[in-house]
């Protein structure tokens, strides 16, 4: 069967507190709404990840589970994966390539320029900078996450908040 990777970019976050670390970065008003909505929008899609695998950043983990609502995902069986945070698109293909064979659909939350970039090196879009709480959906026509590289993927499906798809 063909893997699917769902790539998500945190929701928009607060800036306001200087004197928090990066990592301990919370969602603003903003956030808060645009991650359900872009979880409906998966729901009436019927994109349904077989895991969702998350930075530990606070404002990625917390995107992950307000789509995990919408979607119906037990938030409890969301994985985080400290390497998601701040990786390159290197990284993050290091990441996918030892994803266990019996998952055939990954959504991954994580952070820019790293995703923008794993996006554009696995499928050859041009995917500038994807917007916060943007998605895009790959498949890759191979069973294995170990053969998974660059310009081996296909987009199927790219939103974000401030689009009209739905």
């Amino acid at each position: 069967m063909k893997k699917q990777l769902l790539l998500v970019r945190h929701a928009k976050s607060d800036w306001g507190n200087v004197g928090v670390k990066d990592f301990d970065r919370p969602l603003n008003t903003r956030g808060f709404a645009n991650a359900p909505e872009m979880g409906e929008r998966l729901n009436i899609k019927n994109i349904l990840p077989d895991v969702i695998v998350s930075s530990p950043a606070l404002r990625a983990i917390t995107t992950a589970k307000l789509i995990a609502h919408k979607i119906n995902f037990d938030t409890e069986k969301i994985v985080q994966i400290p390497q998601i945070y701040e990786a390159s698109e290197f990284d993050l293909l290091k990441v996918i390539n030892h994803f266990d064979n019996t998952l055939n659909f990954v959504a991954l939350f994580g952070h820019n320029g790293g995703l923008s970039n794993f996006a554009n090196y696995l499928t050859g879009a041009n995917i500038y900078n994807m917007p916060t709480c943007g998605m895009v959906l790959i498949s890759f026509d191979t069973e294995d996450w170990a053969t998974v590289s660059g310009g081996t993927g296909e987009v199927l499906w790219y939103d974000y908040p401030k689009s009209i798809s739905v």
